[in-house]
């Protein structure tokens, strides 16, 4: 039963970038400890979007913004996939001048516009006392620029890519591998049947680890990855004697979105790039599969090779979360609020070597979090180096 108190203060949530399983279970923890720790809890929508845009009048319409969270609200979705707050990747510091909010635009009238003095009001408007951002690098980011600001802020690592520095996990990433995994062993029974290679894009802008701890567990033969670029050569080659060496005459490769070969630069779906400056990724595989076909005749006696292209993307970030971001974000939500009660801000949750602890905020800018190529990737065989396991963390390459 919970404890009925004198209200402590409020706490601020927000979900931004892209959605991942362990979202809701995350924002129901955060929930249900706050309110019978005597605190109100508010969810604001749509990530920083929804602390730019509030309009600071108690009459005015903020459903779109902002709603006061409840045991109710958060048991209903908190199994679920996805943020039932919504996201965005809206850069309150860079906010371009048609996406100013109405009541905004007599005053900010550049083609880029620094919103962050609305954003501390608004907040202040709502009286948060803490805020809570859960996202990845970018999002988090600006959650230490407001730190550094004055605001009270605790950060939660979320992003598929598992590439938050300063944390071993990230929620999101476990589903991620799990569902690989999956679609890649289901994927298999077709490339086999017609006797191809399977070229399979997965999620990974700048990190590799959402190609090398599937590939690691045996889901594919080889990898390529943002870290390393390969030469298309080699890997036609590798994929060529993987394939001839299997009785079922087919072979898999995972590609990073953001890995590029010899010569070659990041694949951009088109030139729109988002509010941190990022153009959406997407076509590497494709672009793999064709000159895998292209060049395939010299390393299989003159006959080229047929393929299977797919792109996986938001296939493994729907759905319902595995068990482990179903258990971290419980873990993730009530360190936040240990954090909290004890009056502490400016630091980032974490789980590091196996044991869930906190860091300084300002790690997410202060440093970059990559595959150790030297250490965990085979640039020869183009597949991750099998090492001793012992004393490594649970994701072996994800420490930093």
């Amino acid at each position: 039963m919970a404890n009925i108190k004198r209200k402590k203060g409020t706490i601020g949530i927000l979900t931004g970038g892209g959605d991942v399983p362990g979202l809701n279970p995350a924002i129901r923890a955060i929930t249900i400890r706050a309110l019978r720790e005597g605190y109100q809890v508010i969810g604001l929508k749509r990530g920083w979007a929804g602390a730019v845009g509030i309009i600071r009048d108690k009459k005015a319409d903020n459903s779109r913004n902002y709603l006061t969270l409840t045991e109710e609200i958060v048991n209903r979705t908190g199994r679920t996939g996805g943020t039932f707050l919504h996201s965005s990747r809206t850069h309150p510091g860079h906010v371009a001048k048609e996406s100013v909010p109405d009541h905004y635009k007599d005053k900010y009238k550049d083609e880029m516009n620094d919103m962050t003095p609305e954003v501390i009001k608004n907040l202040d408007f709502l009286g948060i006392d803490y805020l809570i951002p859960i996202g990845g690098d970018d999002t988090l980011s600006y959650g230490v620029h407001l730190f550094k600001q004055g605001f009270k802020v605790i950060a939660m690592p979320k992003t598929m890519d598992n590439d938050v520095p300063g944390t071993d996990y990230c929620i999101g990433f476990s589903t991620c591998v799990t569902r690989t995994i999956h679609m890649t062993n289901s994927l298999r029974t077709s490339a086999g049947s017609h006797e191809r290679i399977l070229v399979l894009e997965v999620f990974g802008r700048y990190a590799g680890f959402t190609a090398m701890l599937p590939t690691m567990a045996g889901a594919a033969n080889r990898c390529v990855i943002p870290e390393y670029k390969f030469s298309m050569e080699h890997l036609t080659e590798l994929l060529t004697a993987d394939r001839n060496s299997n009785p079922s005459k087919y072979s898999i490769v995972l590609v990073s979105e953001g890995a590029m070969f010899d010569g070659g630069e990041m694949i951009f779906q088109d030139q729109e790039r988002d509010a941190y400056g990022h153009a959406k990724l997407g076509g590497i595989g494709d672009m793999v599969s064709a000159k895998i076909k292209e060049l395939s005749p010299k390393y299989n006696g003159g006959k080229a090779l047929n393929t299977i292209t797919q792109r996986l993307g938001y296939l493994v970030r729907g759905g319902d979360p595995d068990a482990v971001d179903s258990i971290v974000p419980m873990a993730y939500g009530n360190l936040a609020l240990d954090l909290i009660l004890s009056g502490i801000h400016g630091r980032l949750v974490v789980l590091k070597n196996g044991r869930y602890d906190n860091v300084p905020i300002d790690v997410v800018t202060s440093t970059k979090k990559f595959v150790n190529v030297e250490k965990h990737y085979n640039i020869d065989r183009l597949r991750p180096h099998y090492r001793s396991f012992e004393m490594q963390p649970q994701f072996i390459m994800t420490s930093d």
